[in-house]
């Protein structure tokens, strides 16, 4: 743990170096100093980046959470059970290729500019990964694993509590970690339509009043929501997955 503190301070600091670099060599007002960007962020934290930082925390929890109580049992039920992996495999297998974010103006459409479209648009970039990276993570269990168990008088629950889902539970954290760099772009799209909060709203907010310092600021906010989600995702692995 204490190494990967060090390394997450040396990125941090390299990041910051590369920046102070380019807002010296451009001296433009488009690229302004990290500690200009810093000063202002802090200025303006509780009075308006918080409130958006939350919805867009909510939106991003709320959409990860319904990926994963729909994406799980579908990938566990296709890996498992064959016939049920011939009957929805070809509706994954045509749904999952297409750009989602094709998909925004029929789920705006279909679900208004509210919170909704926003977390729905979340959920149908994640829950397809977490679909079939679980499905095939069951599939490759070795079937002598179950054939031991069914022996000593195990029911199918037990098989499922004993051996699928623990030997699942990583292609979970994989896929949801995978998808949420996606989740979170097209969130940013999102949150410029029917909206007054969010990080998205705020940033393009900013660039349209060309107040560059906030709209930096607004940057930095989303970087960090991330690195917190992304922690959260790191926390809950190795939380669950100890044994791997």
């Amino acid at each position: 743990m204490k190494h990967k503190r060090i390394n997450r301070l040396l990125a941090l600091a390299a990041l910051l170096a590369a920046w102070h670099i380019l807002s010296v060599i451009w001296r433009t007002p488009i690229i302004p100093s990290p500690w200009a960007v810093f000063n202002v962020f802090f200025e303006i934290f509780f009075s308006k980046l918080a409130v958006h930082a939350l919805y867009s925390m909510w939106r991003i929890a709320a959409g990860i959470t319904l990926s994963l109580i729909i994406g799980i049992p579908f990938g566990l039920c296709m890996g498992y059970f064959e016939g049920f992996d011939r009957l929805f495999s070809p509706v994954v297998y045509f749904l999952y290729p297409i750009p989602k974010i094709a998909l925004l103006p029929v789920v705006m459409l279909l679900m208004g500019l509210g919170e909704a479209s926003k977390i729905t648009m979340i959920v149908i970039i994640i829950v397809f990964q977490i679909i079939v990276t679980v499905r095939d993570a069951v599939k490759s269990i070795p079937k002598e694993m179950y054939y031991s168990l069914i022996s000593l008088g195990a029911r199918r629950s037990d098989i499922f509590k004993n051996i699928i889902i623990p030997a699942s539970l990583p292609e979970v954290v994989t896929s949801t970690r995978v998808g949420l760099g996606t989740a979170i772009s097209v969130l940013f799209f999102t949150e410029t339509f029917g909206t007054e909060y969010g990080i998205g709203y705020f940033i393009m907010d900013a660039w349209m009043r060309v107040n560059y310092l906030e709209m930096y600021s607004g940057i930095v906010m989303l970087s960090a929501i991330g690195f917190v989600v992304f922690s959260a995702i790191d926390a809950a692995e190795y939380r669950l997955c100890r044994w791997k």
